[in-house]
C-alpha cells in the first residue's frame, strides 16, 4: 500500500531540511507555501477515499521499529483523525500564506520551524503506537516555543516559557502513564492496549494511569483550571502562531481523550465523568465571562477558546457518564464534540487572522474602545468579521450552531437519570448566552457599528487604512466557506466522524 500517511506527515519535515540550505527569503517563503499545499491535497484525498461503510482504522502502515521493547512504527486513521488531519493541513497553508505577507525577520528559521510544527501535529493524529504518539506530541512543543519566544509580542519570552513549562509538566505525567500501561499490557500499540484493557481488575492503578493521561490532555485542551497559560501564549504569539495554537494544538488534548482515555479506561472515565463535566461547565461559563471582561481583542478570543473547548469536554463526559443511556444519544454527543473541534479550528482560526490583519498591517491597535464604525470604513473586512463572529456565537446556518446543538442534544439525553450531569449541561447553556452577548457587544457593536472613529476615517482618507487586499481575502475565504458549508450541510464531516464514534462506543460497551 502506498504510504500516504508517512508522506503527509514527513513531507513538511523534508521541506524544513531543504529550507535550511536556502538563503533567499523570497524563495524560502514560496517554497514553504508551495510545499504545504501537497499535504493539504493528500489529506483531502484521504477524506474522499476513506471508507464510510466499514469505518474503522484505514490506510494502516506497520513497520517494526524497536523490537526489543515492542515499539512499532504504526500509523492509521479513522473518522476521528481524518477531519483533524485536513484541518491541520488547511490551517497550515493559510498560516503560511499569511506569514508570506507579514514575516520579514529571520525568515529561514520561521518557516523551517512552522513546517516542523506541522509534522508534529500531523504525527499525533496518525500515530497508533503510544511511543510514536508521545514523540510527535513533544515535537510540536519545541517549534511553538520558539515561534512565540522569537516572533511574539513584548512579553513573548514570559509567554513562551509559561507555555513550555505547563505543557511539559503535563507531558511528564502522560509519559509515566504510557510506561505503566506498556509494562502492564506488554505493548505500546494503541489498538492492542485498548483491546486488553490496562490494569484490569486494579481500580487504583487504573485511576492513577487515567489521571496521568488526563493531566497531559487537560492542560493541552486547556480545561479550567489548567488554562492560565493560554491567554498569555495567544496574546504574545505571532498571528499565524495563534491560528495554529487555537486551531490545532488545543485539539491534540481533546483528541487524546477520544483516542486514549475513552477506549483504555471506560470504567474509570465513567467514574470521573461527572467531575470532568463540572470542569467542562466551569470552562464554558468562566471562559465566556472572562472573555466578556477583556478589552484586548486577542485575549478575548483566547478566553472564548476556553469556553468553546469546554463544550467538547461536556459532550465527551456526558457520553461516558452512565451505562444505561441510549447509544444514539451518546453517539450524537460525541459526534457533536468532534465536529466542534473541527468547527472551532475553522472559526477561531479566522478570528485570529482578522485580528492580525487589522493589528499587524493597519492600526496596530487591539483595544475594542479604539475602534468604531469599521464596517463602513473597511466594509470587506467588516463583512468577514461579522460572519466569523456570528459563527462563533452559534448562529443557525453557520458551523458553530450545528456542533453545539448536537453536544447539548446528546448531553441532555445521556444525562437522563444522572442529576448532576443534567444540571451541569443545563447550566452550561449560560455560556452560549454570554458568548452571544460578548460578540454582539464587543465585536459587532464596538468595532463594526456605531459612528465612524475620526482617527480611522482620517487614516483611510490618507491611504493609511485600506480594506482587505485580494491576497488577504483569499486567505480568509476557505475558512468562511467551511463555516457556511458545515452550517448548512454538515453531512460530509459527520458521516466520517460517525463511523468512528459508533465503533468506539460499541467497542467499549456503551449503550
Amino acid at each position: 500500500m502506498f504510504p500516504i500517511l508517512t508522506l503527509i506527515t514527513f513531507l513538511p519535515l523534508v521541506g524544513m531540511l531543504v529550507i535550511l540550505f536556502l538563503d533567499d527569503d523570497e524563495v524560502i517563503k514560496r517554497f514553504a507555501l508551495t510545499l504545504s499545499v501537497v499535504p493539504l491535497i493528500l489529506s483531502a484525498y484521504l477524506w474522499i477515499a476513506y471508507g464510510r461503510t466499514g469505518g474503522g482504522i484505514q490506510f494502516e502502515e506497520m513497520v517494526t521499529w524497536i523490537p526489543s521493547v515492542g515499539i512499532n512504527y504504526h500509523m492509521g486513521v479513522d473518522g476521528f483523525s481524518v477531519p483533524l488531519i485536513f484541518l491541520t493541513t488547511l490551517l497550515t497553508v493559510i498560516s503560511l500564506g499569511y506569514s508570506y505577507l507579514v514575516i520579514d525577520e529571520r525568515v529561514k528559521e520561521y518557516f523551517a520551524l512552522f513546517l516542523l510544527l506541522e509534522t508534529g501535529m500531523l504525527g499525533v493524529f496518525v500515530s497508533l503506537d503510544l511511543f510514536l504518539f508521545y514523540v510527535f506530541w513533544e515535537i510540536g512543543l519545541v517549534p511553538m516555543y520558539f515561534l512565540i519566544g522569537v516572533w511574539g509580542g513584548p512579553r513573548r519570552q514570559y509567554a513562551a516559557i509559561k507555555f513550555f513549562l505547563y505543557t511539559l509538566t503535563g507531558s511528564v505525567f502522560m509519559l509515566l502513564a504510557i510506561i505503566g500501561v506498556a509494562i502492564n499490557t506488554g505493548t505500546f500499540d494503541i489498538l492492542e492496549v485498548a483491546a486488553l484493557g490496562p490494569f484490569a481488575g486494579n481500580a487504583l492503578l487504573q485511576s492513577l494511569a487515567f489521571i496521568g493521561f488526563f493531566l497531559g490532555f487537560a492542560i493541552k485542551v486547556p480545561m479550567w483550571p489548567f488554562h492560565t497559560w493560554l491567554p498569555d501564549a495567544h496574546v504574545e504569539a505571532p498571528t499565524a502562531g495563534s491560528v495554529i495554537l487555537a486551531g490545532v494544538l488545543l485539539k491534540l488534548g481533546t483528541y487524546g481523550f477520544i483516542r486514549i482515555l475513552m477506549p483504555f479506561f471506560p470504567d474509570t472515565f465513567q467514574t470521573f465523568a461527572v467531575p470532568i463535566a463540572f470542569l467542562a461547565f466551569t470552562s464554558i461559563v468562566y471562559g465566556a465571562l472572562v472573555a466578556m471582561a477583556q478589552w484586548d481583542f486577542k485575549k478575548m478570543i483566547a478566553y472564548s477558546s476556553v469556553n468553546h473547548m469546554g463544550y467538547v469536554m461536556l459532550g465527551l463526559a456526558a457520553a461516558m457518564a452512565t451505562s444505561n443511556a441510549d447509544l444514539s444519544a451518546r453517539v450524537t454527543g460525541v459526534n457533536g464534540a468532534v465536529l466542534q473541534m473541527f468547527n472551532h479550528g475553522i472559526i477561531t482560526g479566522a478570528l485570529f487572522l482578522l485580528v492580525g490583519l487589522i493589528y499587524d498591517e493597519r492600526t496596530h491597535e487591539r483595544d475594542f474602545r479604539a475602534f468604531g464604525g469599521m464596517w463602513s470604513t473597511t466594509p470587506v473586512y467588516g463583512t468577514f468579521l461579522m460572519v466569523a463572529s456570528f459563527a462563533s456565537l452559534g448562529l443557525p446556518g453557520l458551523a458553530g450552531f450545528v456542533s453545539e446543538f448536537m453536544i447539548f442534544r446528546g448531553a441532555l439525553a445521556s444525562g437522563d437519570g444522572n442529576f448532576l450531569m443534567a444540571l451541569f449541561t443545563i447550566l452550561s447553556v449560560l455560556g452560549i448566552v454570554v458568548t452571544a452577548a460578548l460578540f454582539l457587544w464587543k465585536v459587532i457593536q464596538l468595532i463594526l457599528l456605531g459612528p465612524e472613529n475620526d482617527r480611522w476615517k482620517e487614516a483611510k482618507a490618507q491611504g493609511k487604512l485600506t480594506d482587505l487586499s485580494t491576497a488577504e481575502v483569499l486567505t480568509l475565504a476557505p475558512l468562511v466557506f467551511f463555516m457556511f458549508l458545515v452550517g448548512v450541510y454538515p453531512g460530509p464531516v459527520l458521516d466520517v466522524i460517525n463511523t468512528a464514534t459508533t465503533s468506539l462506543l460499541t467497542a467499549i460497551g456503551i449503550g
